[in-house]
């Protein structure tokens, strides 16, 4: 239940999005963010939020951890909207974590991955990637490149 103890702290970010989330085709667009995280509940949660100070927005992710399920439901939010998106859920299996929800982007219904992988002590990613059909195919659209600040 502490797979998220590593995040706690202070973060710069590298951050590449495409610039259509649904079109693997679209251009990159690179900007700076920088993300303070602290741990909860002895580890079984996990809070941080995300400035982007170029785009004009923040945002915030809680993590919890289900012991009885043993697997995580991590919850986005943007200042933009104020809305809690819906959560994507999963669990960290030889350092790696994977993360699965459904949501919509755009008018249409996505499914959504989220993987966390390469933690050290002081670098990790975060990958975002949007799947149309099911899950068949997917188009990574976002990038985090975290390295502590």
């Amino acid at each position: 239940m502490n797979d998220f103890d590593f995040l706690t702290g202070t973060w710069n970010v590298a951050n590449r999005w495409r610039t259509d989330f649904l079109d693997e085709t679209s251009e990159w667009e690179e900007f700076p963010a920088v993300s303070r995280a602290s741990r909860h509940f002895d580890g079984g949660a996990n809070f941080d939020e995300i400035e982007f100070p170029t785009k004009g927005f923040s945002g915030l992710t809680l993590r919890l951890y289900d012991h009885e399920r043993e697997q995580w439901s991590l919850y986005w939010s943007s200042k933009r909207t104020g809305r809690l998106f819906p959560p994507v859920v999963g669990r960290f299996t030889d350092g790696r974590g994977e993360f699965y929800g459904d949501d919509t982007h755009a008018g249409e219904a996505v499914r959504v991955r989220f993987v966390w992988s390469g933690i050290t002590e002081g670098s990790a990613r975060w990958e975002q990637a949007f799947s149309t059909d099911g899950g068949e195919t997917w188009v990574n659209n976002w990038i985090m490149d975290l390295t502590r600040g």
